[in-house]
């Protein structure tokens, strides 16, 4: 057995949006710290270098923690595109890859989001424990993303994000 194994989380949703304002949302900092892993009132740092090899980081401030989400870019096509990987280092060294695909529809655009999510194996894990923890680090990550995109929704549509999470 491996020391890392992986599941694969796919999610689409649908935008009444061009696919630009989406791939935007993705990359701009004054957007992302609206949404991705974050909100508004409780982000302290949303930066990024928007090309590939270039890096972005996010932090969170809640509850008197700081949560800290990293990542490198590794393909960048506007506005079809985007490829990166993922990874929280005060929980994890495990790194997830991370693919966001935009095409345009007649009501605006639909986003095809995958996460090849890998997990970590504790010592003496029994195939029913490791078939456990696949499944729980894809439904826990299903459950963030679910509301992430409720409010990456909100932001390209009107602009703005109404809820304070």
């Amino acid at each position: 057995m491996n020391n890392v194994s992986s599941t694969t989380l796919k999610m689409t949703r649908n935008f009444d949006v061009a696919p630009e304002r989406v791939f935007d949302a993705w990359l701009n900092p004054e957007m992302m710290r609206k949404w991705l892993f974050t909100l508004e009132a409780t982000n302290k740092l949303a930066q990024n270098d928007p090309q590939v090899g270039g890096t972005w980081e996010i932090i969170d401030h809640r509850d008197g923690i700081d949560y800290r989400a990293i990542g490198e870019y590794l393909e960048i096509d506007p506005p079809n595109k985007i490829v990166f990987t993922f990874k929280m280092p005060q929980f994890s060294e495990s790194e997830d890859r991370i693919t966001v695909g935009l095409r345009e529809v007649a009501q605006g655009c639909e986003m095809t989001f995958t996460q090849v999510i890998n997990v970590p194996h504790e010592e003496n894990w029994t195939e029913a424990e490791l078939e456990k923890a696949l499944g729980e680090y894809h439904d826990g990550s299903e459950h963030g993303w679910n509301l992430m995109f409720m409010g990456l929704k909100e932001l390209v549509e009107t602009g703005k994000i109404s809820y304070t999470g």
